[in-house]
């Protein structure tokens, strides 16, 4: 297991800075299909609190996979990341894109096409068609777990993504840290460090690498992140 530490605090109890990726409004939790299609309706995906396009750290983990061009690679909450993007441009081919919000989904879909894409809509607590889907060869998920507040809810998240790994695949999952923000875009969210990770995953999974990173938002803003890839073990 290698295990390197990179962070720098700027968003916890004591800090000034507001602790939302948007907006200090709340949001009900009961309508984020309509949350979230707003959100991507409303801001150009640039301007969006989570918009990225250093994808080092993500490439950091994607690489010590070691998959191959031919992987099935899921892109958990995808909204129209550019991540997407890059993954094509390195050569992949088998790529799932999903997420919760059509609009988000559409815009990614327009910028990229559909070849050797598959777009997905799907509620991941309450899933019609990822729980069809043949098993992947990794699962990334940033930013979308630690929406995920209530215990129940994030047992559905992982008993979904547990039986939607291949024997020896990966996991990712890049969430806010312990000393990281406490909401998100008018939303409460649920922080981690990887042992909290492990515990959820469970023993038939191995932690490869993780480490803490500080993502400076379009605004300029920092948010601490804990990147953590996973290997099941069977």
């Amino acid at each position: 297991m290698e295990n390197t530490n990179e962070s720098n605090s700027s968003c916890s109890i004591t800090s000034k800075k507001p602790c939302s990726c948007t907006s200090e409004e709340t949001v009900s939790t009961k309508d984020l299909k309509s949350h979230w299609d707003k959100a991507y309706t409303n801001s150009p995906e640039e301007k969006l609190g989570w918009f990225e396009t250093d994808l080092s750290p993500m490439f950091q983990l994607i690489e010590k996979t070691g998959l191959t061009k031919e992987a099935t690679i899921i892109n958990i909450g995808a909204g129209s990341t550019v991540l997407i993007d890059e993954l094509l441009k390195k050569g992949y081919n088998h790529l799932i894109a999903s997420d919760i919000s059509e609009v988000a989904l559409k815009n990614l879909e327009s910028r990229v096409g559909n070849k050797n894409v598959e777009f997905i809509v799907d509620d991941l607590l309450n899933s019609k068609k990822l729980s069809k889907i043949n098993p992947v060869d990794l699962w990334i998920d940033r930013a979308v777990l630690h929406f995920f507040t209530e215990e129940k809810d994030q047992d559905t998240y992982f008993n979904l993504l547990k039986s939607k790994i291949s024997s020896k695949g990966f996991v990712i999952l890049a969430e806010f840290n312990l000393q990281g923000a406490k909401k998100c875009s008018g939303l409460d969210v649920y922080r981690y460090d990887a042992k909290m990770l492990q515990g959820k995953l469970g023993g038939n999974f191995k932690l490869v690498k993780t480490f803490n990173y500080t993502y400076i938002m379009p605004s300029g803003d920092e948010r601490e992140y804990v990147y953590s890839l996973f290997q099941k073990t069977t």
